[in-house]
């Protein structure tokens, strides 16, 4: 299993802040991403909708690709079918969830800490119950912000239109009083700038895909999946549901370079 791919996976773009991670810690890895662009945005879908996606996703990225390791670099799949992918399959399945808790958890100065995501993630309560469980001590205000992903699928990061949406949005976040953010949708790392101006510079702004990253990195080493020194380096695979030329132009903007072309595949 040491020379097949980590997979990744995401509604669209926001998984890319998660491969771009990746590929900065792990350069000799193989890298599989697919976004479902053809189906986004996740986050106002039922939650059992989500999960029937993320099943059929990581079937297709394990029986065709091979992967070693799974990533679910989206929150709203990972809140709806994280534990479902971790019982039906004997390879590692990492969320995005836990990770980006601990980092908040570790970040916070006052104890009082703030949560964003979409609808799905934040009704589904996977974050208020990882907050229960990794830092019970902390006070979380816990918010969903409808629109966000939307900016950021067409490549809208920092309008006027998404500063005031901003601006509503957190406003609870504010009159809470927290002192960390924690960015729980892997798109939202895009609207950081416009995220910052509203939160003001004294709120630290967390994001989950660094401490993603290291968590794929303990377990390639912890496991002995590690894919073997002296290999030259892969070039990665970026796949969607969708159009492939928007995927491609939007796509290499947001990740970079090693975007250069994607390719559409059919899920079954």
């Amino acid at each position: 299993m040491t020379d097949g791919p980590i997979a990744l996976f995401d509604s669209g773009f926001g998984g890319l802040t998660v491969a771009r991670a990746v590929i900065d810690l792990l350069p000799h890895e193989e890298i599989v991403y697919l976004g479902d662009t053809g189906r986004y945005p996740y986050g106002p879908r039922r939650l059992d909708e989500v999960r029937e996606f993320a099943l059929q996703i990581a079937d297709e990225l394990l029986r065709v690709h091979g992967a070693k390791v799974l990533v679910v670099a989206c929150n709203t799949a990972a809140a709806a079918a994280l534990t479902d992918l971790q019982e039906r399959y004997d390879i590692p399945v990492v969320g995005v969830i836990e990770p980006g808790v601990r980092s908040m958890a570790a970040a916070t100065r006052n104890g009082r800490v703030g949560v964003i995501g979409t609808v799905g993630t934040i009704e589904s309560g996977a974050y208020q119950r990882a907050v229960a469980d990794a830092a019970p001590d902390v006070e979380l205000c816990a918010l969903s912000c409808p629109g966000f992903v939307e900016f950021v699928e067409r490549g809208e990061f920092d309008s006027h239109q998404v500063h005031v949406l901003a601006e509503r949005l957190l406003a609870p976040a504010l009159d809470a009083g927290i002192d960390t953010l924690l960015l729980g949708c892997t798109h939202y790392p895009y609207l950081a700038r416009t995220i910052g101006d509203v939160m003001g510079r004294d709120v630290v702004l967390v994001s989950s895909a660094d401490e993603t990253a290291f968590e794929v990195r303990r377990i390639l080493e912890a496991d002995g999946l590690a894919r073997p020194a002296g290999l030259p380096d892969p070039e990665p695979t970026f796949l969607t549901t969708g159009d492939v030329d928007w995927f491609q132009l939007l796509g290499s903007q947001l990740l970079g370079p090693e975007l250069e072309r994607a390719e559409q595949v059919k899920l079954s």
